[in-house]
């Protein structure tokens, strides 16, 4: 079975803070058919994002696709508070990168 990545599908994918302590991550595409394609290979779920994010289980709030806007939700809790000393994207826009090599059997 051959393979493509997240991002051969979405049309975008990003995330931004959810407040100070979580991110969200937003998958949306343009066309019904690649988003029943990537939501029947049940490739986005709870364990993959605690995978692909390289954090526990627990740490991923919210995984779910909604079909009448084409998109998943996907919130995490943020490894450290945003604006913290430790802190590297105060806004969380630069945590998707992940998603985007995310595999989908095709």
């Amino acid at each position: 079975m051959s393979e493509k990545t997240l991002t051969d599908y979405a049309k975008v994918i990003r995330s931004k803070n959810s407040g100070p302590f979580e991110l969200t991550f937003d998958v949306m595409f343009d066309r019904e058919e690649p988003y029943r394609i990537v939501k029947a290979s049940g490739a986005i779920n709870f364990d993959a994002m605690a995978h692909a994010f390289a954090v526990p289980r627990e740490h991923v709030l919210v995984c779910t696709a909604f079909d009448a806007a084409r998109a998943f939700k996907i919130t995490l809790k943020r490894p450290t508070s945003s604006g913290d000393l430790d802190d590297r994207d105060v806004y969380g826009c630069q945590q998707h990168l992940p998603l985007t090599t995310l595999k989908i059997p095709a």
